[in-house]
């Protein structure tokens, strides 16, 4: 949540498409952030 809230709680782009295009740059960088933070498990054997 921390991350979420260093990008931006708002959009502030009056133009519809500008929206879409921050808001999906936005999760992708969200989803980056969490990729990273998952540990990888391996098994054992």
């Amino acid at each position: 949540m921390r991350c979420f809230k260093l990008l931006g709680e708002r959009v502030v782009s009056r133009d519809f498409d500008r929206q879409v295009a921050k808001l999906q740059i936005r999760a992708a960088i969200l989803n980056r952030f969490t990729a990273l933070g998952t540990p990888l498990t391996q098994r054992g054997g």
